[in-house]
């Protein structure tokens, strides 16, 4: 569930071309490094739906706003997820990380994948992962001038009226708990702290843009909803077997995935360390 603010640590790296990374620290101070990508929309403070279960699998959260969202500053023009590599590489150093694994949820996935081909990259965990080029209610608006930017708009204003109830719904079905629904709307509105700009950018991206997931070579699995209409299954499974990936299929939408397979995710990251201490 959510963090304490005790249990977190917020920090800032500064770039070579002079621009900002936001990012928060949190689980296990000791643990496995694993960097978490948030959704679209998203921001750092996503971290604290899963930071219990991280702690509890030994793991220490890095949690970066991407550029644009959060505190983090814009990107320069055409920066996309080929480029969020070599930004969290600064991080890595700042955190003095040495190797680290991933998680990405959502839209989040896609800058996970891009990070396979860093020596530093141990395994990556992909959570109702969005594969472009995307073909949904995002996708379909994006085609649309100012189209993102209106939806995002009205859907924070909505937000801030009828509370976060509204934004769990667009991720989720079922009745979460309070907490949850809380961070939820937390992490919404810190994503949309400068506007509206990055989401709509990021989702066009998504709509017209394929992953090229050539030089993959990290180990990646996946873990997925078969009722996620959000980000649809058949381009995971499509993609999945092109790099010879696992996907772990649950009957559940795309925020059922992260709340129940948590734990079972962040096991699988630390299972190499696990490994190596028993030997």
């Amino acid at each position: 569930m959510a963090d304490s603010a005790s249990d977190s640590r917020t920090g800032e790296c500064t770039l070579s071309d002079g621009r900002t990374v936001a990012y928060t620290t949190s689980g296990d101070p000791d643990g496995l490094p694993v960097f978490v990508h948030h959704g679209s929309p998203g921001s750092r403070l996503f971290g604290s739906l899963v930071t219990d279960s991280a702690k509890a699998a030994g793991c220490r959260l890095v949690i970066p706003d991407r550029p644009g969202y959060g505190c983090s500053s814009p990107p320069p023009d055409g920066w996309t997820w080929s480029d969020w590599p070599a930004d969290l590489d600064a991080v890595r150093r700042a955190e003095s990380i040495d190797r680290a694994a991933h998680m990405g949820f959502s839209g989040g996935g896609p800058f996970a994948i891009a990070t396979a081909a860093a020596d530093w990259t141990t395994r990556i965990a992909l959570v109702s992962t969005v594969v472009p080029p995307a073909e949904n209610g995002l996708a379909t608006v994006s085609k649309i001038p100012y189209g993102l930017r209106a939806l995002f708009r009205l859907s924070s204003a909505l937000a801030s009226v009828s509370g976060p109830d509204r934004i769990v719904a667009q991720y989720t079905d079922r009745a979460v708990p309070d907490p949850v629904t809380q961070a939820v709307g937390a992490d919404f509105h810190e994503a949309l702290r400068q506007g509206t700009n990055a989401v709509a950018r990021e989702c066009r991206r998504f709509a017209r843009e394929s992953l090229d997931a050539d030089g993959v070579d990290s180990p990646l699995r996946w873990w997925h909803g078969t009722a996620d209409t959000n980000a649809a299954i058949e381009p995971v499974r499509t993609l999945a077997d092109e790099v010879g990936a696992d996907v772990v299929e649950s009957d559940t939408d795309h925020l059922g995935v992260l709340l129940d397979q948590q734990r079972d995710i962040f096991e699988w990251l630390t299972a190499d360390r696990r490994v190596s201490e028993s030997g």
